[in-house]
């Protein structure tokens, strides 16, 4: 999960505000041929997903029939987020890939995406004009080693790092820059209440120190270094480094698993609209999901299962609708309890 800037999501605040007015100019590409054998421009498909994502999604299109007909270009969330803000339906893509509050809030104030034109039957209700891809999960990392020989107790709760005894053995990302904080800050807000939570997740922050990361992923790169003994950040990274063998072992929470949510909408460009941008869509969706549900655990299609071992013990959601302006103000509440 990429890095969000609190300064670009200021101006996605206002900017989103103004999309109804964005015209349509269609998409750049070179001519090719694709799966229908339909004479079009390749399908320019921007994404913030993690590379294990875009592979899995190059796999599936690459391996029924559209290899040649797309170009995927990778964009941090902030990025991609402000170039929808400020471009509309001007952008170049003609599907995104980004977290589902982030086309919440572009299709509640512009009108930006199209109603998907093929059928998906997902768990929790969806939208009509995105399909969810993954679900990202939070969770606790400890490095074994380095718990041990720190003489710390391994955390079982989120808030357990705000204790003393914790200062400058951790590494979590700051909610000013990630998105996978805000994971974290929704367990602890739903667990103790919003002035409270504020407060623990400002004591974590200090107790990390020089350790508080702007990126999601930075955390775990510090446990695998053995520089920090605790960390916070996406549970399935950790799953990951411990089957390979690494000193790197994961806690569920007490406060919960939280989830974001990333989906695939198509750009709505009227009759310029690219013709196998839902097509594309479709492919990532019904090829690509065995794959994408491998690294990301969270079952978000009817009949889809998770094996007991990836599964995390406490999936939470948070009891609002996740927003642009959620965030913001999740983190001017944390910000404020800051000394």
């Amino acid at each position: 999960m990429k890095r969000i800037s609190v300064l670009t999501l200021s101006v996605l605040s206002a900017a989103v505000m103004g999309l109804t007015g964005c015209g349509d100019n269609g998409s750049s590409g070179t001519e090719t041929k694709t799966a229908a054998q339909e004479p079009a421009k390749q399908v320019v498909i921007y994404t913030n997903a993690d590379e294990e994502a875009q592979q899995a999604m190059k796999n599936a299109l690459d391996n029924n029939g559209f290899k040649g007909a797309y170009l995927m270009q990778s964009f941090g969330t902030s990025e991609l987020g402000g170039k929808l803000a400020a471009e509309g339906k001007n952008i170049e893509a003609d599907v995104v890939t980004i977290s589902t509050y982030y086309l919440d809030s572009f299709q509640k104030n512009g009108k930006l995406f199209q109603d998907l034109t093929f059928k998906i039957d997902p768990i929790n209700p969806t939208p009509s004009y995105y399909a969810p891809i993954l679900g990202n999960t939070g969770a606790l990392f400890v490095n074994t080693e380095v718990l041990k020989s720190s003489g710390l107790p391994a955390p079982t709760a989120i808030a357990d790092l705000a204790k003393p005894e914790y200062a400058g053995h951790i590494s979590v990302p700051d909610i000013m820059g990630s998105s996978t904080s805000w994971l974290m800050t929704q367990a602890v807000l739903s667990a103790e209440g919003e002035e409270q939570g504020a407060k623990t997740i400002a004591a974590i922050e200090k107790n990390a120190g020089a350790h508080l990361e702007k990126s999601g992923s930075a955390p775990l790169k510090k446990l695998r270094a053995g520089e920090v003994a605790v960390g916070f950040g996406l549970r399935h990274q950790a799953v990951a480094d411990k089957a390979k063998g690494l000193p790197i072992d994961y806690i569920d929470p007490v406060e919960g698993n939280f989830q974001l949510f990333e989906a695939a909408a198509v750009i709505d460009k009227g009759d310029k609209t690219n013709p196998n941008a839902q097509k594309i869509v479709e492919t990532i969706i019904t090829k690509g999901r065995p794959e994408l549900l491998q690294y990301y655990p969270v079952a978000l299609y009817k009949g889809e299962t998770v094996s007991a071992e990836n599964k995390p013990a406490h999936p939470s959601l948070y009891k609002e609708p996740l927003t642009v302006e959620l965030l913001e103000a999740h983190q001017k509440l944390v910000k404020g309890q800051a000394k």
